[in-house]
């Protein structure tokens, strides 16, 4: 092994990596294009985000106001009259109770190169609301409906046990009035079955904070892994199920500007776990030519620099086809087969160099622990950092065993002297 030849790999090494660099910036390019584009798609074919807001109640209180107007005499001179008017104010009713059943289900949707987190909930509530003795007229109700975007299947809105019909444009909600007397309480139910994406939410307000009384919220899931929305409640109580878990809120007086959100499970997206393998790809290549580089100062595997140009692409063959076989094949058979075309391009070839023998024993074997066990750890979140810390370690340690004894000043030979020089150094001796 010689200096220039150790320079020219080192620029084959150099090269690759700009052209990963390049693959995985295209990959994010085309994530994040498309992913805007296809997510709005998603939401307007399935659902969007579903806030569903706490039904509201309210009644008119009326009272007489002086105003004061501009007017002319029979003179025509301007003279100013006190007129009496009478006027409405909306009063908010609080709600005295609200129990509330929550079922989501979860169902990915895949577009381009992202997952989707899409689900099927079921929803119903029943609340009730007292009209204040001092009121006259009836209690006003309202219900929002949680996305402007979703269907909403099977939807009945009933007070005192009687379907009513809703009053007011259904595209800002859903509207109702109880014919209770003042002091009297209304109780009235809410329920239908929706599509959402990617969290579902509670509000006990949309904005600032609300006093909450006897609230309960039951929540079943058919899914075990889940997350809660920043800035939300924890539930006071949970219990595993079946197929997933019983979350619950009970609150028998709370203040509170949180509300309640839980967070989906996410599934593993194409795009940016390729962008992630790519951009790593340069720290495999790296630790694969290290491996080959003392393999040749042991004497097990000598190479041309050529040979490390064809193995750098036959490495890079394994991004290329990952980054576009994830359009269309699932990201576990997309990275087999990936895996499998690089591991026989450089099989295959080195046979031809060195032997099958030892193109297996060596660079198969390195290129496997190398390039596919390093680039898979990236499929276990949250432990990428460890397994490839592990890794390399162990490899620190193997090639530093195997190579204790070496004498590197065999493998990187100095500049030898000239005839002269050797001629001239003797006489002086």
């Amino acid at each position: 092994m010689t200096v220039r030849k150790l320079t020219a790999i080192l620029f084959i090494f150099a090269c690759t990596a700009v052209a990963w660099f390049t693959l995985g910036a295209s990959v994010v390019h085309r994530t994040s294009k498309t992913g805007s584009e296809l997510s709005q798609d998603v939401s307007q074919l399935w659902g969007g985000h579903h806030a569903q807001a706490a039904p509201t109640a309210w009644h008119w209180r009326s009272r007489t106001v002086t105003k004061q107007i501009e007017d002319t005499d029979e003179q025509g001179n301007a003279v100013t009259r006190e007129v009496e008017e009478e006027v409405f104010e909306k009063v908010t009713v609080p709600l005295t109770s609200s129990h509330v059943d929550v079922d989501l289900d979860v169902e990915h949707r895949r577009k381009g190169l992202l997952w989707h987190d899409t689900y099927t909930v079921d929803f119903a509530g029943r609340y009730s609301a007292r009209l204040p003795e001092i009121a006259a007229g009836p209690l006003q109700l309202h219900f929002a409906f949680p996305s402007p975007q979703g269907i909403y299947d099977g939807f009945t809105f009933s007070i005192d046990g009687k379907n009513v019909a809703a009053v007011a444009d259904l595209s800002q909600g859903a509207s109702a009035q109880a014919a209770v007397a003042p002091g009297e309480e209304a109780v009235f139910e809410i329920a239908y079955r929706s599509r959402g994406l990617d969290h579902w939410r509670y509000l006990f307000t949309p904005s600032g904070v609300a006093q909450i009384n006897d609230f309960s919220l039951s929540l079943d899931t058919d899914f075990a892994d889940f997350d809660f929305v920043p800035g939300t409640l924890s539930p006071t109580s949970k219990r595993r199920s079946a197929d997933g878990w019983t979350l619950e809120w009970d609150f028998a007086s709370l203040v509170s500007g949180q509300n309640i959100g839980i967070d989906l499970p996410n599934k593993l997206n194409p795009g940016p776990l390729t962008a992630r393998i790519t951009f790593f790809a340069p720290v495999s290549l790296l630790f694969f030519i290290t491996v080959l580089v003392m393999l040749g100062a042991l004497g097990h595997l000598d190479l041309h620099p050529m040979h490390y140009f064809f193995l750098a692409a036959a490495f890079f063959s394994f991004h290329l086809l990952l980054a576009y076989l994830v359009d269309h094949l699932s990201i576990h058979f997309a990275f087999l087969l990936s895996a499998t075309v690089s591991i026989g391009l450089v099989v295959s070839y080195l046979r031809l160099v060195c032997g099958l023998d030892r193109a297996v024993r060596y660079a198969g074997a390195a290129q496997f622990v190398f390039l596919v066990l390093f680039s898979y750890a990236f499929f276990f979140e949250g432990y990428t950092g460890l397994a490839v810390t592990v890794g390399a370690v162990t490899t620190l340690f193997v090639l530093m065993q195997l190579t204790g004894r070496v004498n590197w000043e065999d493998v990187f030979p100095g500049r030898r002297p000239s005839a002269e020089m050797e001629l001239s150094l003797a006489a002086d001796s």
